[in-house]
């Protein structure tokens, strides 16, 4: 079994989700008392918004990547950021390393065309839907992408950092997703992708009038099938 190295703490909240996919799926293909050889380095998430909020991404990138040089220091095969928004500077991360970054983006949209669709809704932070990287990459792999109006952002962005990133899910926010995927349905979006890895703390599929790509499940699935690769 290859060893996965997680860079985590963006939120801690998604970070114990990573984990617990990881080695519930593995379990479940290898049976028996089977689980995950797994690495992790926590990062101080506030340090992390702060760079965020400032647009400080060279900072933020430098921070990543030497956390990305312990995990490989200590055995790791290949990394997995826990956290769509960093993927931002996953450029950054991987020329740190001889190891492959498993790319969040690269998953899901292998996913979304597993199901036969070429156009999905974003749901994420600000910086997700509109930096262009996350959607950028989309394209280029195949997917177009719809994202809310900037006023439905800054609320999304709002409910991820002041409410679900603290563990804190509530029937409002649900509502406000549930309205945002609707709209996001009559702009022609086929599915939608839950671009921030604590989205789906709050929204299940029974709440979606779409299909839902959760993409804290689609990337962990695919760290379970690097790690049992031949």
């Amino acid at each position: 079994m290859k060893t996965i190295g997680i860079i985590g703490g963006m939120s801690p909240e998604s970070t114990v989700l990573y984990y617990q996919t990881i080695n519930r799926e593995l379990n479940r293909r290898l049976g028996g008392n089977r689980s995950a050889e797994l690495v992790m380095h926590s990062v101080d998430f506030e340090q992390i918004a702060q760079m965020q909020r400032n647009g400080d991404w060279a900072a933020a990138g430098a921070r990543l990547a030497d956390s990305a040089r312990k995990l490989q220091s200590i055995g790791a095969d290949a990394l997995i950021l826990a956290t769509n928004t960093m993927h931002k500077v996953a450029d950054e991360i991987q020329a740190a390393v001889q190891i492959p970054l498993l790319h969040v983006v690269d998953a899901t949209a292998e996913a979304v065309k597993a199901q036969g669709l070429d156009t999905v809704g974003l749901l994420g932070t600000r910086f997700t839907m509109s930096d262009g990287f996350y959607t950028r990459r989309m394209n280029r792999l195949g997917v177009h992408t719809l994202v809310p109006a900037e006023t439905q952002q800054n609320e999304i962005h709002r409910i991820i950092f002041e409410e679900l990133c603290l563990g804190k899910n509530t029937a409002a926010a649900k509502t406000y997703y549930q309205d945002t995927m609707e709209t996001l349905q009559a702009q022609g979006a086929q599915g939608v992708i839950l671009g921030c890895t604590e989205i789906g703390l709050l929204i299940q599929p029974q709440d979606s009038p779409l299909p839902l790509f959760d993409s804290a499940e689609i990337h962990a699935q695919a760290a379970v099938a690097f790690m049992l690769q031949c």
